[in-house]
Parts: structure tokens; C-alpha cells; sequence
């Protein structure tokens, strides 16, 4: 390879450090190129089924669920002692108990707002709860998380890892959001601090991950085989937003509706499970908080299941109850809203775990008030139908980088884009659509605006139509389960992006910073309004109903 008369071949020494650096060089480029590719690369769902010309006719929906408790377990995680009484771990100052003898501080570390939140010990448990529905030959499970996010490649871990007898079909995933769970994103782990600045990410400890992971798997798997007849009973109730929640971004669109369905056993009262979707940030108890906790899903879920207490109170309807992330951009959240408890003898402005239990325990009122009202209606006939499409959003700013080098969302594709996806539910007369990420309502309510001044100079909305109008063509009810299948941030209307002054709303507002790009939104728009079609299309509306 070399010459001995060469400079490298009377050089031994130097031509064997060259060798190795260079090995060490392409080494590190095909780790990279692994990390940018992603585990799942060449994943792509394209389908809509059953299929209008051979589907079975619907029979009666079957429907089972399962839980399971994804809550850390403290004991495999250094404690620690806040020294400086701050809420963040300062390394020389707070003091920890060093479990496995590596010389670090393995903790616990709390996603939602910033960084370096260790956890100090659990306020109430997190789960994933998963529904399974069979009718006409299709096998769905939907299961949501309380985590403050989960990725693509995760969920689609979990698919593959499904029993493959259970003939499941689809598994629809959606994360609660919430901002004092374990950090599932490799966006809030501590690793070291850098002229003051916490630097996150390469702390970041993927054994949870499998653990919620194997759970899930559990739970969808029980809930398939705990499958048996049921009725579907279904409503909606408009929430707040006084003393419920705000959009704390202009302009104010805001899904106000809670979309609620009872199942229980055929010709009976007996519930088997409670479901409930509603959009609004669940983060009750503000960045000081240092417990673990589900936050207002915990106290609404407890209340749907065994009542409200007194004060007040309300009996439950037993069963299990799911809660549905909704649409959160904008973005929709209950910091700065003055909760009352349920005796009216305490407001809650200020952040805290109590605004938290007394939120879900509100919300569960009016959920409970309604499914035991006037305006419920039984879905007959429940045709199961589901859809699904793989998609690229292209990325821009920090996430395309962060992206590119494998640090999160892993799997890069030419031109700046990631991978997501997309889905269409279809049961009876309700459809629900999917949307991975933080979707800003006005995109599916209406109502974008696109004022002088945005960065485009974009002067009509380009998210026509509204997709709900095209949602409530093939449904009675229809609504948006958020963060689902995929987290990639914020959402906006392309016309709303505004970051160069001078400012539409004369100042620059949150959101932005956390989306993936102007073009997010725009593409999620034209492939969800792509899948309703197709769905109205296979299966329209029947006119009777």
C-alpha cells in the first residue's frame, strides 16, 4: 500500500495513526448515517380498509380495554437532595445518592418547559390505556400515553411488536401531553452545564422508553383479547373556556368542545369504558414542580371511573377511562386561568398540583353531566373503517439539524424532511383524524388569518378548507386526537408564521420556536385533507342518519 522509500513507509508509527484515524472517521460517518436514516426508513402505510366493494357487513362493535401502569420506578434512580432549594439539579451544591457507583447523577429527569427538572418523588401514577374495536373484519386499538410526547420510530416499535395471531389491523398511539412526566423526547435530560447554559440530550437514558414500550404491548395485547359486544352511546359538551383554559396566542381560536362516548354492555347500564377527548396543555403545576403526576387527566379519569367527590360531586360510571389528547397549538392552556375548586371557596391562578386535581376533577363534571343528558345519542350500526398514510414534513431551523445528526426523531430524508403519518377513523357515524404534532385549531375550525405584516405576505390562508367542514360531510361527530403517532411540535397556518418584525400583533408571540417549520402545518392540511376524502368517498354519510 505504501512504498517503503515513501514518507508513510519509514514511518510506521505515523502511517498506523493515519490507518486509525481514518478508520475512526468512517467509523463515525456510518454511525451517523445509521442515526439519520432511522431504524424504520423504509416504513410507509398507504391504506384505507376495509375495502367499499368486499367489506363484510357491520355487525355488532366489539370493543375491550386494558391498562398498565408506566409510572418510574424510584428505586432504579439516584435520589437526590435540593440543596439551594431551586427546583434543578446544580452539581457541587445538591447533594444525591449515587445508586450505581458510576460517579453521576442518574436521575429522573421531568419533560415540559426547561430543562434540568429531576423528580423528587411521585404525585399520582402514569399509564397507558388502550381500546381495542372490532367490526366488519377490521381489528383497531388505540392506546394514548402519558407522556409528554413520543416519536415515530417508538410507536412503530411497538407495532411490529404486537402478536401477530391477534389479526390487529392498526394501532393508533396519541400522547396526553403532559408537562411533569418522564422526558420520552431527548429534548429536557440534563447532561452538563456550560457557562451556565443547561446542555440537554446526551444524558438521555432509553431504558424507560423500553419499559413503556413493553407495556404497551401488554395493554393493546389484553385489550384485543378482552374484546366483547358492546353499545356505543356518544356526545359533545362545550368546556370553558372560563375557568377551564385560554390561547394564549392570537389570534384566540379555540376548540371548546369535550367529544365524549359511553360503551357498555349491550341493553345494559354496565360500563365497560369512557372516553374522552379534549384539547389543552396538561401542565396544572407550572416549571416548579418537581412530581411526577398526569396532571388534570389523573383527577378527570378518576372521576369518569369512581365519581367526583362531595363537594359537589357526581357519581362515575365504573370501567376505565381513556382521555385523548386534543389540539393544542396556539396554544391552549389553563397557566393564568383562575380554576375554582368544587366547593367555590378556592380559586387556583397560580400554578400548583392542586389547580391540577381540581381542573380534571371540573372537567369530569360537566363530562359526567353530559353522558348522563339530553343530548346523547346511540351509534347504530357502527361501521369500522380506518385509514392511513405515511407522509414527509419538511423541516427547517434547529429541528432540521437536530434531526440530520440522529439527536432526535431519528430518520432524515433528502431536502430536510421527517417522516410522519396520518390516520382516519371511521366508527358508525363518528370519524376522527389524527395529527402528529401540536395542531393549531383554526386549521381545523376555521377562522386562520392572514394579516399584513406575516412573513410570507400571504394575504388569504393556504389550510382551506377548514377540515372540519370536510370531517362533519361523512360524520355527526367529528374531532381531532393531537400528538398522535408522532410529535413534531407546533403546527401553524403558514399565513400566522411570524418572526421578523415588524410584528402582525406588534410584538412576537410564542410558538414558532417550537415547530418544525412554515410548512409543517401545510402539509399535514393537504395529506389529512387527502385521507377524509378518500374516507367520505368509500363510505359516505348515510342521509337517514
Amino acid at each position: 500500500m505504501f512504498s517503503p522509500d515513501s514518507f508513510l513507509g519509514r514511518h510506521p508509527i505515523l502511517r498506523w495513526t493515519l490507518i486509525i484515524i481514518l478508520v475512526i472517521i468512517i467509523a463515525f460517518f456510518l454511525w451517523l448515517y445509521s442515526r439519520t436514516r432511522g431504524p424504520y426508513h423504509n416504513y410507509t402505510l398507504d391504506f384505507l380498509i376495509p375495502d367499499p366493494a368486499t367489506a363484510p357487513k357491520p355487525g355488532v362493535l366489539e370493543v375491550g380495554v386494558a391498562k398498565r401502569d408506566i409510572t418510574p420506578i424510584l428505586d432504579l434512580y439516584d435520589s437526590w437532595e435540593d440543596v439551594n432549594n431551586n427546583g434543578k439539579f446544580d452539581p457541587g451544591i445538591d447533594t444525591y445518592v449515587d445508586k450505581n457507583k458510576n460517579g453521576k447523577f442518574d436521575g429522573i429527569w421531568i419533560a415540559g418547559f426547561g430543562t434540568n427538572r429531576p423528580a423528587k418523588g411521585i404525585h399520582d401514577p402514569q399509564w397507558v390505556r388502550a381500546i381495542a374495536f372490532r367490526n366488519n373484519g377490521v381489528t383497531l386499538v388505540m392506546a394514548s400515553f402519558d407522556a409528554i410526547g413520543i416519536y415515530h420510530n417508538d410507536f412503530i416499535t411497538i407495532r411490529k411488536s404486537i402478536d401477530p395471531s391477534l389479526k390487529v389491523d392498526h394501532v393508533l398511539f396519541s400522547s396526553t401531553h403532559c408537562h411533569e412526566v418522564v422526558d420520552t423526547m431527548k429534548i429536557w435530560t440534563f447532561w452538563k452545564r456550560i457557562k451556565g447554559l443547561d446542555i440537554p440530550g446526551f444524558g438521555y437514558d432509553d431504558s424507560h422508553m423500553k419499559f413503556i414500550q413493553k407495556m404497551a404491548k401488554e395493554a393493546i395485547e389484553e385489550a384485543v383479547k378482552n374484546l366483547q359486544p358492546a353499545d356505543m352511546y356518544c356526545t359533545q359538551v362545550q368546556v370553558g373556556p372560563e375557568g377551564f383554559i385560554r390561547d394564549s396566542r392570537k389570534p384566540e381560536v379555540i376548540d371548546l368542545n369535550m367529544y365524549l362516548f359511553r360503551f357498555t354492555k349491550p341493553n345494559t347500564d354496565e360500563t365497560i369504558a369512557t372516553f374522552v377527548s379534549w384539547g389543552n396543555h396538561p401542565e396544572s403545576s407550572g416549571s416548579e414542580n418537581n412530581y411526577l403526576s398526569s396532571d388534570f387527566c389523573h383527577t378527570l379519569r378518576e372521576g369518569l371511573e369512581n365519581g367526583v367527590p362531595e363537594p359537589n360531586g357526581a357519581p362515575g360510571f365504573g370501567g376505565m377511562c381513556l382521555y385523548f389528547q386534543g389540539m393544542v397549538g396556539g396554544l391552549m392552556t389553563q397557566l393564568g386561568v383562575e380554576v375554582p375548586d368544587r366547593s367555590g371557596t378556592t380559586v387556583y391562578k397560580e400554578s400548583s398540583l392542586e389547580k391540577g386535581e381540581a381542573l380534571g376533577y371540573n372537567t369530569a363534571l360537566v363530562a359526567i353531566n353530559a353522558l348522563r343528558g339530553p343530548n346523547v345519542w346511540k351509534n347504530e350500526n357502527p361501521l369500522l373503517a380506518v385509514s392511513a398514510k405515511t407522509y414527509l414534513a419538511p423541516m427547517r431551523g434547529h429541528f432540521k439539524y437536530a434531526i440530520m445528526l440522529g439527536l432526535i426523531h431519528e430518520g432524515y430524508y433528502w431536502g430536510g424532511k421527517s417522516k410522519s403519518e396520518v390516520n382516519v377513523v371511521r366508527i358508525g357515524d363518528v370519524m376522527i383524524t389524527t395529527v402528529p404534532g401540536e395542531l393549531y385549531p383554526e386549521i381545523v375550525q376555521g377562522n386562520i388569518e392572514a394579516l399584513p405584516g406575516n412573513d410570507f405576505n400571504l394575504t388569504t390562508p393556504v389550510e382551506t378548507p377548514p377540515l372540519r367542514m370536510e370531517m362533519e360531510k361523512g360524520a355527526r361527530m367529528a374531532f381531532v386526537i393531537g400528538l398522535a403517532n408522532d410529535e413534531i411540535g407546533y403546527m401553524l397556518p403558514k399565513s400566522q408564521w411570524d418572526t421578523k418584525p415588524p410584528f402582525v400583533y406588534g410584538k412576537s408571540q410564542y410558538g414558532e420556536v417550537n415547530s418544525g417549520g412554515p410548512d409543517v402545518g401545510t402539509t399535514y392540511h393537504k395529506n389529512a385533507l387527502e385521507l377524509i376524502q378518500r374516507m367520505n368517498k368509500a363510505y359516505p354519510r348515510k342521509t337517514s342518519q
